[in-house]
């Protein structure tokens, strides 16, 4: 008999696959799109991306910082990032995944800053199912000497923000703040830009609405009115966080009149995507009024023709029954009498049926 530790490793033996174990995955090394330390306003080692590792060791001294760029990194490889910068685990839980709401929090030295990514998506016409505006969302963690930015989506990729700021090292001096006001001022860019197209939009379907020759479809305006609440949800609930960013303590004092000029125009942007939902309401009422109108205008014309036809109907009901004594019967001119009975009188019915706007 087989004894009870020698049964146990003969079913191991058993259950174990044929082929060699998969390799355990070790984080994704793409989701780093760019890694550069910056030291007063300019950046260090030339164009070249740095390892995090080495970038976090070189920013650890004065005036200097690190500014890592993800893309849609995997679990381990933000916990392999959380390591080196010393990341709380909620950071790194939520930086994982996507589709947060605008925000900011602070959590020990690191500032969590959300935001929403916006993109118009071109399209000759607008139809029941076209996606008119693509989102997504951008996390930077904001620490003592380092900036992490981390993005969901295909929307919004940040290596023309950072190209930017290089440009600038006045702003770029401010140390990891410089990156969040960075972010923030081009995603308010991107809401302006997607605004100026849905306005066009908007001025296209106006333009269908009130044109004398018009389709009877309008599911487009609902497709817009949906696609309004996925802008809407990206711009309006920033307007509170970036407030209390102004207010927060750790903010350079140079970089304020930077973020009060990205709040102004934030301000325009929640001012026009506002509009919208009214605008959109107006256009759609305005549509079903009009369905309504034609509505009533065809059933005004059936009625008309039905009031016309009934004339020859009478006329030939009372003719046609069945009496032995009628007059007109015997005469040779009674058939041509009746006809243009009907044609008299049924013209008359129109005319009187068209001079009140019926036909």
């Amino acid at each position: 008999m087989l004894g009870r530790r020698t049964f146990s490793r003969l079913l191991e033996n058993l259950q174990r696959p044929a082929g060699p174990l998969p390799a355990q995955r070790r984080g994704n090394p793409d989701a780093v799109v760019d890694c550069a330390v910056y030291v007063a306003g300019a950046r260090r080692g030339g164009s070249g991306q740095l390892p995090y590792p080495e970038a976090a060791r070189l920013a650890r001294r004065r005036g200097a910082f690190v500014w890592l760029g993800l893309h849609e990194p995997d679990l381990a490889t933000m916990s392999a990032v959380a390591r080196v910068f010393e990341l709380h685990e909620l950071l790194v839980n939520q930086a994982v995944s996507g589709g947060h709401r605008p925000g900011v929090e602070t959590l020990g030295e690191v500032t969590r800053l959300v935001l929403r990514t916006a993109r118009y998506v071109e399209h000759d016409k607008l139809t029941a199912t076209s996606e008119v505006v693509e989102t997504g969302d951008v996390t930077v963690l904001i620490g003592p000497w380092f900036a992490i930015t981390v993005r969901h989506g295909p929307v919004g990729p940040l290596w023309a923000v950072r190209r930017e700021l290089e440009e600038r090292p006045e702003v770029l001096r401010q140390g990891p703040w410089s990156v969040a006001y960075a972010v923030g001022s081009r995603m308010v860019d991107s809401y302006l830009d997607v605004a100026e197209h849905v306005e066009r939009d908007l001025e296209r379907i106006e333009e269908e609405t009130f044109a004398t020759s018009r389709t009877s479809e309008f599911a487009h305006i609902y497709q817009l009115k949906r696609e309004m609440v996925e802008f809407k949800r990206a711009v309006l609930p920033l307007a509170g966080p970036l407030s209390r960013l102004l207010g927060m303590s750790g903010v350079p004092s140079e970089l304020v009149p930077y973020l009060v000029d990205v709040q102004g125009r934030l301000a325009r942007a929640v001012d026009r995507v506002a509009g919208f939902d009214d605008l959109l309401n107006s256009i759609l009422q305005a549509r079903l009024a009009q369905v309504s109108v034609d509505q009533n205008h065809d059933m005004r014309k059936i009625a008309a023709w039905a009031a016309i036809a009934a004339v020859p109907t009478v006329i030939a009901g009372i003719f046609g029954m069945n009496f032995a004594e009628m007059p007109g019967l015997d005469s040779p001119y009674g058939f041509a009498a009746a006809i243009a009975s009907m044609a008299v009188i049924g013209g008359g019915v129109h005319h009187k049926l068209k001079r009140s706007g019926w036909l």
